[in-house]
């Protein structure tokens, strides 16, 4: 995970020499769907992301395996038949902050943030908004959206159709801090 946050970090640098880059090494994404036959939670809590408040460029990059759910068999399906992370190991997010926000005012600010989601090898465009309350030394970064799966190609079986939801949504939490 470090090599992949060195790499974004490359990637925003280019962008601009005197660029403000901040860094979340421990993302938090969660995702949520439910069925009347059954609830599906998974978390991860090592994604990593990055910010060039210069650009407002924004980079998400999770490690689909990372994702932990409360019941291991469906935790072994969404890595082997759904999300297939031998094939498909991240997911990752690049797009900008639409607002302009000013890094070195703290404050709460509410954000949309436009971009390409890539999952399952599928990219699509998704805006979603989020809050973003900047202090002193650090900013926190949340955001909710839904996703459908058939928009990333994620087939359901037939066979547990009434128990996965066509759309799940996701949330995103991040605390980010100025990279030294």
């Amino acid at each position: 995970m470090q090599k992949l946050l060195l790499t974004f970090i490359a990637m925003l640098l280019c962008t601009g020499l005197k660029a403000q880059i901040w860094v979340s090494k421990n993302v938090t994404s969660s995702f949520f769907s439910t069925t009347p036959v059954e609830d599906i939670d998974a978390q991860s809590k090592t994604g990593a992301s990055a910010i060039n408040t210069k650009t407002n460029e924004i980079i998400f990059k999770i490690n689909n395996t990372s994702y932990q759910f409360k019941k291991k068999l469906m935790q072994e399906h969404f890595n082997e038949n759904y999300i297939e992370s031998d094939k498909y190991p991240t997911s990752d997010f690049k797009g900008k902050i639409v607002e302009q926000i000013d890094f070195s005012k703290p404050g709460t600010y509410p954000i949309t943030v436009k971009g390409n989601l890539q999952i399952h090898g599928v990219t699509k465009e998704y805006q979603a908004k989020g809050s973003l309350v900047i202090t002193n030394d650090e900013a926190k970064a949340t955001s909710a959206f839904n996703v459908k799966l058939a928009d990333h190609d994620i087939k359901i079986p037939t066979i547990v159709f009434k128990q996965i939801a066509e759309t799940i949504q996701v949330k995103m939490n991040a605390t980010y801090q100025p990279k030294k």
